[in-house]
């Protein structure tokens, strides 16, 4: 059995094994899901009271040291069981899924949460996990254990972005070189490249010359602001990277009416927003949306002055 169908075997199992998680992922078939409809995609906003652990997750150095790391091997709950994958991670059941099937995939070590020498672990990861996208969430960028690296597995064909990149509808400049393709998304309310190829050597090369460029953006933070989603589709990889300028919108620190609990991650930039309390699942407008978007993603002229170098 490979290693995605032993992932897929594991959530099946740690579902009847493990109460927590048959308990949340039986909740899933009845969370409520609307949509949003922007023009030419659609964008979906999620209930699910469970992701407030992630959400509203403290990710100070003082809040973090005062708690014990639940990524580490010895606080697991004894109930936990995994797989081990690359001889340097364990492939884990999220216990508080947003996915049907949704996996967590800490490193052995406890180590900071930082993509710079591990994309290509990300790659292999995606290709091992055929049936999943993977993804990963900066440090600032949606992580909820900043202080211990891990990646993320959800089954593919949730995400609305996996449907439109098939579509394409949204390239606004696409180059092709060695049989690598570098694509610019616009008018998509995130910025967005995307690097897709069967090489693994070139992929990562391309990877890094946007990690450096990125970086001279925001030479203040431990690495630049980043999700990305990686996938193993028809003997090619595609990556879908979202750099960042922010954190968290001006909406999550707001009280009353005006705040919306919203910490975007990786999959809400795959066009899923996971709102844990229901006053927000039933108010976020798309002005919202589109508003939290613009906030938290890199400017689009300074995207623009970095693509213009990657393109070359």
């Amino acid at each position: 059995m490979n290693i995605s169908n032993q992932a897929r075997q594991l959530i099946k199992e740690q579902q009847k094994e493990w109460v927590l998680a048959g308990k949340n992922y039986a909740g899933l078939k009845s969370v409520k899901v609307r949509t949003l409809a922007f023009d030419g995609f659609d964008m979906l906003v999620q209930f699910n009271p469970e992701r407030i652990r992630s959400s509203a997750a403290k990710v100070d150095a003082k809040s973090i040291e005062a708690r014990p790391c639940f990524l580490c091997q010895k606080n697991l709950p004894k109930e936990q069981r995994g797989i081990p994958v690359l001889h340097k991670y364990l492939i884990l059941v999220n216990p508080f899924p947003i996915f049907p099937e949704h996996l967590t995939i800490p490193h052995l070590q406890h180590i900071d949460q930082r993509i710079e020498n591990k994309f290509e672990d990300m790659l292999e990861m995606a290709r091992q996990l055929e049936d999943f996208t993977v993804f990963y969430n900066g440090p600032k960028c949606g992580a909820s254990a900043p202080d211990h690296f891990h990646f993320q597995a959800g089954i593919k064909r949730f995400m609305p972005i996996e449907r439109d990149y098939k579509r394409g509808s949204f390239f606004s400049e696409v180059k092709t070189k060695n049989g690598l393709d570098i694509i610019r998304w616009s008018d998509y309310l995130r910025t967005i490249l995307t690097i897709s190829g069967k090489d693994k050597n070139l992929i990562s090369a391309q990877f890094d010359l946007l990690f450096q460029e990125l970086k001279k953006l925001q030479p203040e933070e431990q690495e630049p602001m980043l999700n990305i989603l990686a996938s193993w589709e028809a003997g090619r990889w595609i990556i879908h990277i979202f750099p960042r300028q922010l954190h968290r919108p001006w909406q999550y620190f707001e009280e009353g009416k005006k705040q919306i609990l919203l910490s975007p991650a990786s999959v809400d930039m795959g066009g899923v927003l996971i709102t844990p309390r229901e006053e927000d699942f039933n108010k976020i407008s798309m002005k919202d949306a589109q508003d939290i978007f613009e906030q938290v993603c890199l400017d689009e002229n300074k995207f623009d002055e970095i693509i213009s170098k990657i393109m070359k």
